[in-house]
């Protein structure tokens, strides 16, 4: 947990993220709740699923958000054609040394952008399923660790489009939140004519952030307080997935993990020590809607997975209890729902 001298260093940190939002917000237009979901999912070592209809600015944000940090970065277009073996990569017998030689994949790099993923095969999709968990890749028995940061930053265009396969629950579940951009307001729209009409925005964007800042700032994460009860309340809203009759298949407890996970790196970008229930109520529509299979009622019905996991949220009582840190040896402690002294909202 944090001291009170810990603090000064948590506020300098965030001076980075202000940065990274910046450089993002500069090419996404009037989307800063999807700028700063992205970035809550970076912090919290996940990774990112973002769905929508072609031309919305999917790819966009996930490699401005590449851009903007020094970090190796790595494009995959999936197709129909791609192999398991073009992601994780391949041993190659060499000649010369009489050997067999591992030529690495596109997945060996910090930020995996994989472009319409839901265009390849469940067979080539599964070739992500390891490395996301588990941050390595396993070729013919041996195991190669995958750099640190990583993460995986996939667009998807919904499944009822021409040439898309559903993604595996398996691979649904690897993904710590899912986010819809969503079209432009008309004023933003307009804005994107005028800044980007006559030349790409990627071109000019320079890394405002290095690799080893997000590493320091991913422990910075790690060191948020989360009080019992809320803890308590994030196991309920997931439990409740599990036995709604809206639902077939409910959330996972690696779901649940993300979700606390995520309600810390919350927290921090709103620099504050602890989580509250707000940032698990915030979240909780990214971190568990796509991983839950509706029953065929409820599609009938038209019942979306959004529409339960908001139903859940108005039927699980929050906790009402002091959800601060343990007291700290300073007399300043931050009040229930107040930020610390000398910190300030991203």
């Amino acid at each position: 947990m944090t001291t009170y001298d810990d603090r000064a260093s948590l506020t300098d940190l965030t001076t980075t993220v202000e940065r990274v939002r910046r450089s993002v917000e500069g090419v996404i237009e009037g989307k800063p709740e999807v700028v700063r979901l992205s970035l809550t999912v970076l912090l919290a070592e996940g990774h990112l699923l973002i769905e929508d209809v072609p031309g919305v600015g999917k790819t966009m944000l996930a490699k401005a958000l590449a851009r903007s940090i020094d970090c190796s970065v790595r494009r995959i277009q999936f197709t129909p054609d791609l192999l398991p073996s073009d992601i994780t990569g391949v041993s190659i017998f060499d000649q010369q040394r009489r050997d067999f030689e591992f030529k690495p994949g596109a997945i060996f790099a910090q930020i995996v952008i994989g472009d319409e993923i839901n265009r390849a095969s469940p067979k080539t999709q599964s070739a992500l399923l390891e490395s996301m968990e588990e941050r390595q890749v396993t070729i013919d028995g041996k195991t190669y660790e995958l750099p640190s940061p990583f993460m995986v930053v996939a667009t998807q265009n919904p499944v009822e489009m021409e040439g898309t396969y559903p993604l595996p629950e398996a691979q649904r579940d690897r993904f710590m939140a899912r986010v819809s951009i969503g079209y432009p307001s008309p004023e933003a729209e307009l804005q994107m004519l005028d800044v980007h009409g006559g030349v790409n925005p990627l071109d000019d964007l320079q890394p405002v952030a290095h690799a080893h800042d997000i590493v320091k700032l991913v422990d910075a994460v790690r060191t948020v307080h989360v009080a019992d009860a809320v803890r308590r309340y994030a196991v309920d809203l997931v439990a409740a997935t599990r036995t709604h009759p809206d639902l077939r298949l409910g959330a996972s407890p690696r779901a649940t993990l993300h979700l606390l996970r995520a309600a810390k790196a919350s927290a921090a970008l709103s620099g504050r020590e602890y989580a509250l229930p707000d940032d698990v109520q915030a979240l909780a529509v990214a971190v568990l809607a796509h991983r839950l299979l509706p029953t065929a009622q409820a599609q009938l019905n038209r019942r979306t997975a959004e529409q339960v996991v908001l139903d859940i949220l108005q039927r699980t009582p929050v906790p009402a209890t002091d959800t601060r840190a343990p007291q700290q040896n300073f007399n300043s402690a931050p009040m229930y729902g107040q930020q610390p002294p000398g910190t300030r909202r991203l």
